[in-house]
This record gives C-alpha cells, sequence and structure tokens, in this order.
C-alpha cells in the first residue's frame, strides 16, 4: 500500500482491437471509458517506464537487465523468476507484485504480447480518476513496484487520453447514443480533475 492506496492487481488478458471511427457509427461501437487502454505502440502512449535502482537489481540478480522496464530482457528475467530468491525481501516483494500485476495473461507470446503494457497504462488511468497529478502517479507506481517514468511524460500521455474521449464522446453524440455519451463524458472528467 503506497499513499493510502491500494494496488491495483488485474487477472486475465484483455486483448484489445482497435475500432475505426467509421466502425463505431456504424456498428455502435465506442471504447469503454472505463477499460481505456491505448495500444502500447502507438505514438502518443510512448511513456518510458524506468526500473528504480536497476543495478542494485541487477548486482543482487548477478546479471544485467536494462534499465527500461518493459524491455524484452527485464520481461524474461521477472516472467521467468529465477534468481528472485536472491532479492532481499522488500525488492523480491515489489518484483513479484509487478510479476503478478502485469504478467499475468494467458496470450501465447507472454510477455511479449503487449498486455503488460496495457495494463499498466490502465493502472495508470485508474490512479488518475483516483484524482492523482502526474508527479503523485510517479511516486506511487515507484512505491507499488519500483518503476518510474517522468511526469511530464505522464501529463502527455494523461492529455491524450483525454483528446481521445473527447473524440469518443463526439461520435457518441453524432451518433445519438445519449447514455454512451453520458458515460464517457463522466470518465472524461474522471481523467480532468
Amino acid at each position: 500500500m503506497a499513499h493510502g492506496f491500494v494496488r491495483h492487481r488485474k487477472s486475465g488478458c484483455e486483448n484489445r482491437t482497435r475500432v475505426s471511427a467509421s466502425t463505431r457509427l456504424k456498428d455502435n461501437h465506442y471504447p469503454n471509458p472505463d477499460a481505456l487502454t491505448p495500444e502500447p505502440t502507438a505514438g502518443w502512449t510512448k511513456i518510458r517506464y524506468y526500473v528504480k535502482n536497476h543495478r542494485q537489481l541487477s548486482s543482487q540478480l548477478e546479471t544485467n537487465i536494462p534499465k527500461g522496464a518493459f524491455k524484452g530482457a527485464t520481461l524474461d528475467v521477472l516472467f521467468q523468476g529465477e534468481g528472485l530468491e536472491k532479492l532481499d525481501d522488500a525488492t523480491r516483494d515489489r518484483v513479484l507484485d509487478f510479476t503478478q500485476d502485469f504478467l499475468d495473461c494467458s496470450c501465447d507470446n507472454n510477455p511479449y504480447c503487449g498486455c503488460p503494457e496495457r495494463k499498466f497504462m490502465t493502472y495508470l488511468l485508474e490512479l488518475r480518476a483516483e484524482g492523482l497529478g502526474p508527479d503523485a502517479i510517479v511516486d506511487v507506481m515507484t512505491d507499488d513496484y519500483m518503476v518510474y517514468a517522468y511526469s511530464g511524460d505522464i501529463l502527455s500521455f494523461l492529455d491524450n487520453a483525454v483528446r481521445t474521449l473527447e473524440a469518443a464522446e463526439g461520435l457518441a453524440r453524432v451518433d445519438g447514443a445519449d447514455e454512451k455519451h453520458d458515460e464517457i463524458r463522466q470518465a472524461k472528467r474522471n481523467l480532468e480533475r
């Protein structure tokens, strides 16, 4: 628990597909504002996540790992779990929490399926919906998982999430989907606080 907030546990994998605006209008399919998780490869979602004290972690594991939290070698070490018994208790708990919360999915190519990044983006959006600002989000994610990012990157990500919801809100309004319009507007307000 960090700053009075409980970690957000995620289970299972939710592979999401991108839906074009014309398909949304035709099929009345709009983004679910409660699960707004853009593709991790989209340009505006590029947040660089770093492992805090990665040199200390590398030393304890007796192997080199990159500083990037979602780099292939880092995910390999976490997913395979080899050597985690070498970590001190506090570090091991955080690494295991990260693994359970973000690397747990049923995809064939787990952990390279993109689910860990999408789950982490959902975690960031949930922290924002709780009223945390970019600096506080960085503090909480660092306390919860020993992962950090620059608050400016978090702010840019959140701003783009709001813009995405604005676009979906407009589509719902044009299509006459009043209930979905209101739901999306409320999700946008939660992020704008």
